[in-house]
This record gives structure tokens, C-alpha cells and sequence, in this order.
């Protein structure tokens, strides 16, 4: 089917267009929100049922345009690691200022900059100033780490390995940032323009060093769990046997770096403001959801 025949048979009707929904926070906020809206993907079968679907994957800048006829508010979430990366978001901008959309909220990261330590999170820097360029209203969502990662960090044997020395980290968890994010959208269905050009800084309540991520995983386990300080090198050499590629590598090594930096250790009470309710603490993540660590007690 042509662009044109495509565009012609989609429900001009639905306003909010989300991203992502395939994943975990994606499938969060549309859950939130509720109702039928624009579920754009690159694969139609693993979109979530309801609402009008529309295929059009990131750095396809024509069928993105496509698929976000009609929509006034797009919810972006960033792309996966990748060495196109950027590119591929720049492509979402342009097809969503093609197509003419009025505002993104866009899915950042806490503490990005040009040349912020944690390599991917240049991307999201780069990316809020390409959106800003367009003119297009924005809400720009800068999420710290997420609780949810934390356990993984964890290898077998009950060893937190990075370099992030004894910096903090203000990490979120993923259920606060989706409702941060349906809040949002909610607003701008009903034409509240309170977030349009606000950027938030979503996290948790504290700041972790990873001695307390190692605590907690151990109050919550009943196994021993430590942090392990690595130096660069050391953290280049152990994850070496994941055969990955330098790229993701790099980025795996600067996010504890950025930790060390202090570049994540932030507390905001946005989580709070827009919400109105207090962000999770990684404690109360760990209690509500013990699948998380289900790794370390096999």
C-alpha cells in the first residue's frame, strides 16, 4: 500500500500517538491512559491490542510521517542503543514537524549534555535540541537510571562490577515515569498547556551509592550481595566476554561512570508535582516487585 493510500484509510480521529508500547514503559503509559490512540511500531504483531496501528519504524522518515497524520501529540521514547541512533531520532523529529504535529514529549535522560560521560545520553541531549529547533511544543522527560535495571546489574554470584566509585544515583522507578507521562498527555488531550515547554527531571527520592543497592538487594533476597569497585580498564576487561560491540560497550562502562561523576545523583520532586503522589523508593520497588530479582535466587 502507497503513503497516500496509507494516510488516506487511518482514523484522523485519534490525537495522541504513542511510541514504544511494545515495551515496558510504552505499555505502562498506554495503560494509564486508557481510551483508543495511535500506536505506531515497526512490528504490527507485537503492538498491544486496541486503538488504530500504524508500521512505521525510526529512520523510516516518509512512513513516520505516514503514521502520524492526524496527531497532535506524539509520545516518543527514545530509540534502542544503536550506532545510528541519533539519526534515527532526528528522523522521528522531522517526520513529526512534516506531518503537523503540535508537541512531543519526549522520553531524555537525567544529566545529558553534549559531552555529559554516559555516551548515550549525548543522544537525548542532541535530540531535545533538535525538537527546540523545530519549534514545536515539547515536554522533555529526563528519567534518571531506572530502579527496574538495578537488580540486573547483579551477576550470579551476587557481584555489583562498575566503576562508579562511591557516587549516587537518584534512581527512578519505571511505573513513576509512565505516570508522569500519562499525566502529562491526559493535560494535553485536554488542552492544557501547563507542560508545554517544561522539562522534568523524574527520579527517586534518594540518592543511591551502589553499597546500598547491594544492601537493599540483600535485605530483599536473604543471599549476600556486594558492590565491586572496577577501574576503566577493569570494567572494559570483564565485559569483554559479552563479545559486544564497542558502541554498546562504551555505553555500558560510562553509565557507572556517569554515577561516579555524579551526573545521575539529582533528587527532583517533579515525580511529586505532576503527579501527586511521592516518587517510589527502591525499597518499595523491591517489595512490589520481587520478579525482578528472581535471577538471584535461582
Amino acid at each position: 500500500m502507497g503513503a497516500s493510500a496509507r494516510q488516506s484509510a487511518y482514523d484522523l480521529s485519534m490525537t495522541i500517538a504513542l511510541t514504544g508500547t511494545s515495551g515496558n514503559i510504552g505499555r505502562k503509559v498506554l495503560e494509564r491512559l486508557g481510551g483508543e490512540h495511535v500506536l505506531i511500531g515497526r512490528d504490527l504483531a507485537k503492538l498491544p491490542a486496541g486503538g488504530a496501528h500504524r508500521e512505521a519504524a525510526y529512520g523510516d522518515t516518509d512512513a513516520m510521517t505516514t503514521a502520524l497524520a492526524g496527531v497532535e501529540t506524539l509520545f516518543f521514547v527514545s530509540g534502542r542503543e544503536a550506532p545510528n541512533r541519533l539519526e534515527e531520532h532526528f528522523s522521528v523529529v522531522a517526520a513529526a514537524f512534516a506531518a503537523g504535529v503540535e508537541r512531543i514529549v519526549y522520553l531524555s535522560f537525567l544529566g545529558n549534555s553534549e559531552n555529559c560521560t554516559f555516551t548515550f545520553g549525548r543522544h537525548h541531549y542532541f535530540t531535545e535540541q533538535r525538537i527546540r529547533e523545530t519549534g514545536m511544543k515539547f515536554t522533555f522527560l529526563q528519567d534518571s537510571l531506572y530502579q527496574d535495571y538495578l537488580p540486573f546489574m547483579t551477576d550470579p554470584e551476587g557481584v555489583i562490577r562498575g566503576p562508579a566509585g562511591d557516587g549516587t544515583v537518584s534512581a527512578v522507578s519505571t511505573d513513576d515515569v509512565a505516570d508522569v507521562a500519562a499525566t502529562i498527555l491526559r493535560a494535553a488531550a485536554d488542552g492544557d498547556p501547563v507542560h508545554d515547554g517544561v522539562t522534568y527531571r523524574v527520579t527517586g527520592p534518594e540518592a543511591l551509592t551502589l553499597d546500598d543497592v547491594a544492601a537493599a538487594l540483600q535485605k530483599a533476597t536473604g543471599r549476600p550481595v556486594r558492590y565491586e569497585r572496577e577501574t576503566e580498564a577493569e570494567a572494559y576487561a570483564s565485559r569483554a566476554k559479552f563479545n559486544a560491540p564497542d558502541f554498546e560497550v562504551e555505553g555500558w562502562v560510562t553509565s557507572y561512570q556517569a554515577i561516579a561523576a555524579g551526573d545521575l545523583s539529582a533528587i527532583s520532586d517533579d515525580v511529586q508535582r505532576v503527579t501527586g503522589h511521592a516518587p517510589q523508593s527502591f525499597d518499595e520497588f523491591l517489595l512490589a516487585h520481587p520478579e525482578s530479582y528472581q535471577h538471584l535466587l535461582s
